[in-house]
């Protein structure tokens, strides 16, 4: 696709969370907690702006009518996270460390922030909104040649940690509310796929110089805002892998043009737009065996069919990779009624639904096979009821182009609907926070301490550890630097250490284990044990794999369940000498082959036990005398 051509503009938002000692406003530890000491149950309903207006998102939250569960932890959670108490002051190492990122990115900062309530009613925050301040505007990045704007920065509290989900409730633990966050807003100067996920990239490696923000699955989390000519701006949350950005984004344009391709089409075949007319057919389908229909009408349902005159086919139009037109419909239904979604004609027979049922539907409702199409929703009547007023605008949305709304990326980037976007009404004044004064004077002195830049950094990594430009570069990015700056400091060789720490960790990581369990903690037993000469550089792997199987272990616990202690000369001199008495007549045969020979049998017997170099030198000196006689 030639994006340029297709006027593609994206903005990214990064939400990243900060390692402070404690919360956003309340002191409170900055942790994520298991131990559940009790639950408190609520119910919340959006309110009016100042304006007298009623947030559209906030609005559709409470129609789907679920009450929330929130687990109290012990250090982790206050009365403030509950809401049963004001706020406390403003994070005063949180402000410096958004202060220190905001100068990275060339913003300007404010010289007062206020804190404002941004209205969320999904029950994500106690509270029903959450806190955000503006902390700066303005301010760049290159990409290459390009220049692409920073529109604002904002601190804000992290919402609850999401446990479970279903039509009925939400079950959230309170230990992630609160939690420092901040969030860089980009300008919609991105123009590509490939150019989003550097850019995004970049602005993660800028924070992360700051070594004061948290690492790991759901510490950063990337939001895009895109449109496309002729398309409609729409919001995609929640994208954790950077590797995923430019995927979302090709489906998404992909999606706005097949969209757009099929309002064409509607036009041009003059389809009637859908009406709210619904036909009962509940007791038509009363002997069907389908479990789907039959399930809802033994439970006291109905069954409601929606016609759609001379729609058939386009329920059935493709807009992303195995997505349908009637897929946008059932995340619609799904998402403003508590239905598990739709049948529609243009998948039937299926679902138990039979080719004679399907003759009976249409006969039944006189729409004509192989031209019209309906729609079948099942469940309470006014669930059903809902449902199809939803599916009816949603259609009838098709015929003007794409909805603004906001949408969920899913693992393979292809995204969802969640929710309509929200409007200007979300946001109004906290009342129960002062404002907090930066004068130039402090913001100076921080100027003093800035991190160096990612060109510097790379110039001093190569100066002051003798790493090649791929290794520094690749240090860098594996946001293990402040681990590497401690591991040298022990006495670890720099080149070992930043090997471990990248490559063999890619590695890992390509191999399917989950390094993001992996702690500094982690990290630091290990060298300290190689550095002490308690384990050897071939042990560190499976060391690694075990404390990812077993985060709470110790070395001590590792070396001594992978029986991976150090051999000593004398040992390792016996192995040597045994293997070479043993494979005598080979040997002797094979003596240009023999230390290869030799070296593969003894590395398999102290494979982490021993270290290669010296394995070798012992080998060969074996080997010499061994031959000579």
């Amino acid at each position: 696709m030639n994006y340029r051509e297709l006027g593609l503009k994206v903005g990214l938002e990064i939400h990243q969370q900060l390692d402070t000692k404690y919360k956003l406003f309340c002191s409170c530890k900055n942790k994520l907690e298991d131990e559940v000491l009790y639950e408190v149950v609520r119910k919340l309903r959006p309110t009016e702006s100042e304006m007298g207006e009623i947030d559209p998102a906030a609005l559709m939250e409470f129609k789907r009518n679920r009450y929330y569960i929130y687990q109290v932890v012990k250090e982790a959670s206050c009365l403030v996270e509950l809401d049963e108490e004001p706020p406390h002051k403003i994070n005063e190492e949180a402000i410096e460390i958004a202060v220190i990122c905001a100068l990275l990115l060339n913003s300007k900062i404010v010289d007062e922030i206020h804190v404002m309530r941004k209205e969320v009613i999904d029950g994500s925050n106690t509270t029903g909104f959450q806190r955000t301040a503006l902390l700066a505007l303005g301010g760049f990045i290159y990409d290459g040649n390009d220049k692409i704007g920073i529109q604002s920065i904002t601190l804000e509290e992290d919402a609850c940690r999401k446990i479970y989900e279903d039509n009925e409730k939400v079950i959230y633990r309170l230990d992630r509310q609160g939690i420092p966050l901040i969030e860089i807003a980009t300008k919609p100067d991105i123009t590509s796929p490939e150019q989003a996920k550097r850019v995004a990239y970049k602005i993660g490696l800028i924070l992360r110089s700051t070594g004061k923000v948290k690492r790991g699955l759901g510490t950063i989390r990337q939001d895009i805002n895109l449109s496309i000519k002729e398309g409609s701006k729409v919001e995609i949350k929640g994208i954790q892998e950077l590797g995923l950005i430019p995927k979302v984004i090709e489906y998404e344009v992909l999606r706005q043009i097949k969209l757009l391709e099929l309002k064409k089409i509607l036009i041009e075949k003059n389809i009637p737009k859908a009406k709210f007319e619904y036909i009962d057919v509940t007791e038509l389908l009363s002997n069907t065996q389908s479990k789907i229909i039959r399930s809802k009408i033994n439970e006291g349902g109905k069954v409601l069919l929606l016609p759609l005159l001379g729609m058939s086919g386009f329920l059935k139009f493709e807009i992303n990779p195995n997505r349908r037109f009637a897929s946008e419909l059932a995340d619609y239904v799904k998402a403003w009624t508590s239905l598990e979604g739709i049948i529609h004609s243009d998948e039937l027979p299926s679902y138990g639904i039979t080719d004679k049922e399907v003759e009976l539907l249409y006969n039944f409702s006189k729409l004509e096979q192989g031209k019209d199409a309906f729609i079948i929703v099942a469940g309470e009547l006014e669930k059903c009821k809902e449902a199809i007023k939803v599916i009816v605008n949603r259609i009838n949305y098709a015929f003007e182009g794409i909805p603004e709304e906001t949408r969920v990326a899913y693992i393979d980037g292809t995204t969802r609907y969640a929710r309509p976007r929200p409007g200007a009404a979300r946001m109004y004044p906290e009342t129960d926070i002062p404002p907090y004064i930066i004068t130039q004077e402090y913001i100076e002195k921080i100027r003093q301490n800035i991190p160096l830049t990612i060109e510097d950094r790379i110039t001093f990594l190569q100066k002051n550890y003798g790493l090649n430009p791929q290794l520094a570069q690749e240090l860098i990015d594996s946001q293990f630097e402040d681990i590497f700056e401690k591991v040298v400091q022990i006495g670890v060789k720099p080149s070992i250490a930043a090997t471990v720490l990248t490559q063999l960790i890619k590695y890992l990581k390509r191999s399917g284990i989950n390094v993001d369990r992996l702690t500094d903690k982690h990290f630091l037993e290990i060298f300290i044990a190689l550095k002490d000469g308690r384990i050897t550089k071939e042990a560190i792997e499976p060391i690694l794999k075990f404390f990812v199987q077993n985060p709470d272990s110790s070395i001590d616990t590792a070396i001594k369940e992978l029986k991976l202690e150090v051999l000593s000369r004398e040992q390792i001199d016996k192995i040597v000498e045994n293997i070479i008495k043993e494979r005598y007549e080979e040997l002797i045969k094979n003596k240009n082959r023999a230390f290869d020979l030799v070296m593969k049998i003894v590395m398999s017997n102290v494979r982490g036990k021993a270290d290669a170099t010296q394995v070798s030198e012992i080998v060969k000196n074996k080997l010499a005398i061994f031959l000579s006689s």
